[in-house]
């Protein structure tokens, strides 16, 4: 493997390490507990996934900077909001070794699950040499990596939670003369921020290339995304369905998914699974390389 994918492998995989500790408490907290206006007044936020996401990736942007600066890169950030990928690493002193990292949040589904997509499998991801909505072209990017933060959302009895405020005692405000600003709306005192409850906790953090942990199965409705597996220890571990197989063969199924077809049981079917795929080119030899954990089910 090139020395410099193993040095920035390395450097991610310690990175996401001390990532836990920067973002939640000893307890397993979230430390981002709401917005704070001039009047001292903290506002809890919404437990809704995007809201969430974004300002998670707010508050480790300053870590990821730092990372970046250590290992001697770096960051440009993706010119268009749909653009791939979310950060280019750049070598300071050779512009032509990059790197993409994909930060994806999700929650815990029954305790074990989580998913999420790993980019496009359209124009970029086939025509590697263009720049269509993509930072730099597919091809110059030595790895395609994903930061993965998968965390447990707080049970609350309504959503009345995203709507609360709170008047720290450690932060009180004496607002004398002045009208209180949100005199009309119910606020709860409390002694310090850590009793405010979190909106999520529990966090795992993990960093894998893409092709280690896809599926062979998209990621949301009809649009060209590649699908993660669900399996969170998996995930943490690069047990993907192609992580036998090998990263020629998850980008050759995936340059050709939805496009190719084949003669099945007397009819022409579309190739949207891997067996069929492996048939297609027949190498059913490779079948035991596939783990059948994360794939869709091989039909008889």
């Amino acid at each position: 493997m090139d020395q410099y994918v193993l040095d920035f492998e390395k450097g991610l995989a310690g990175f996401v390490v001390e990532l836990k500790k920067y973002v939640s408490t000893t307890e397993g907290d979230w430390t981002i507990k709401g917005f704070i206006d001039v009047y001292k007044n903290i506002y809890t936020i919404s437990s809704d996934t995007k809201i969430v996401s974004k300002i998670l990736e707010i508050h480790i942007f300053p870590e990821i900077l730092r990372f970046a600066e250590k290992i001697g890169y770096n960051l440009v950030l993706a010119e268009q909001q749909n653009w791939y990928p979310d950060l280019s690493f750049v070598k300071k002193d050779d512009e032509s070794i990059k790197f993409a990292l994909d930060i994806k949040t999700t929650f815990r589904r029954n305790g074990t699950s989580a998913g999420f997509t790993l980019g496009s499998h359209g124009t970029y991801f086939k025509d590697r040499d263009k720049s269509k909505n993509i930072q730099f072209p597919y091809n110059q990017y030595k790895g395609h990596y994903c930061l993965g933060i998968i965390y447990t959302r707080a049970d609350f009895e309504d959503d009345l939670c995203d709507t609360e405020v709170f008047k720290v005692s450690e932060l009180t405000e004496n607002y004398g003369h002045r009208v209180d600003p949100i005199k009309d709306r119910k606020i709860t005192t409390v002694e310090n921020l850590k009793s405010i409850t979190s909106v999520i906790k529990d966090f795992d953090f993990f960093a894998a290339p893409k092709w280690k942990i896809a599926s062979d199965s998209q990621g949301s409705g009809n649009t060209a995304n590649i699908g993660s597996i669900k399996d969170i220890n998996d995930l943490k571990a690069g047990n993907g369905v192609f992580s036998k197989l090998g990263e020629t063969w998850f980008d050759e199924y995936w340059m050709n998914y939805g496009s190719a077809s084949m003669m099945k049981n007397g009819e022409r079917v579309t190739i949207t699974n891997i067996w069929d795929f492996l048939e297609f080119k027949g190498q059913t030899d490779l079948f035991d390389k596939v783990v059948a954990k994360g794939a869709k089910r091989k039909t008889k």
